[in-house]
C-alpha cells in the first residue's frame, strides 16, 4: 500500500449555524491547517497515488481566502469540511482539518 500526506494552510472565514448561544455565529476567520491523507495499492500511470499539485488546487483553491458559508453548501463546521475534503481527492480516506491551536477535527471513511 502507497501513502501520501498534504497539508495545506488557508485562510478563511465563517460562521456556524448552531442551536445554542455562542460567538461562533459569528462571521470570523481562521488560519487553518487542512492535512489531506490519501493511499492506494496501486500508482497511476504518473507513478503517483495522487498528485500533490491536483489536491492542492482542489482544496486551497476552493477554500483559501473565502467565506467558507458562501462556496459550501453546509454548515462549514470542521467536521464537515474534513468529509468534504475526503469526498474531493481520489484515494483520500482520512482529512484534519485544525481552525486554531487546540481545535481541530477529523473525518475518516469506513473501510
Amino acid at each position: 500500500m502507497y501513502y501520501i500526506q498534504k497539508r495545506i494552510e488557508i485562510s478563511a472565514s465563517h460562521r456556524l449555524t448552531i442551536d445554542y448561544e455562542s460567538k461562533c455565529t459569528q462571521l470570523h476567520g481562521h488560519n487553518w491547517i487542512i492535512t489531506i491523507y490519501c493511499k492506494a495499492r496501486e500508482l497511476n500511470h504518473n507513478g503517483m497515488v495522487v498528485d500533490f499539485t491536483e489536491i492542492k488546487r482542489k482544496i486551497k483553491g476552493r477554500l483559501d481566502h473565502q467565506n467558507l458559508n458562501d462556496v459550501l453548501p453546509f454548515n462549514p463546521t470542521a467536521e464537515n469540511i474534513a468529509r468534504w475534503c475526503v469526498e474531493q481527492i481520489p484515494h483520500c480516506y482520512k482529512c484534519t482539518v485544525q481552525e486554531s491551536e487546540g481545535n481541530m477535527a477529523a473525518y475518516e471513511q469506513d473501510e
